[in-house]
């Protein structure tokens, strides 16, 4: 999933900030917390605010990003 994920970051440069955990990480452990971590892989949708839009655990096809992108940008 990652090459296309990093392909949609750079289509939504500047729209859309893909911001990535390291689930692994020590330092993450009180935002997983926060998030709510289950499973990798999982996605989170945050507004300019930080509050949680939507989570997504698992596969997400492209065509499921774009569309919670356009129906998110307007």
């Amino acid at each position: 999933m990652a090459p296309m994920v990093h392909g949609l970051e750079a289509e939504y440069f500047g729209k859309v900030k893909f911001t990535y955990l390291d689930a692994d990480d020590p330092q993450t452990v009180n935002f997983q917390r926060e998030l709510g971590f289950v499973y990798q892989p999982e996605f989170y949708l945050l507004d300019a605010d930080g509050n949680l839009i939507k989570k997504l655990i698992g596969f997400v096809s492209e065509e499921e990003f774009r569309n919670l992108f356009a129906e998110h940008l307007q």
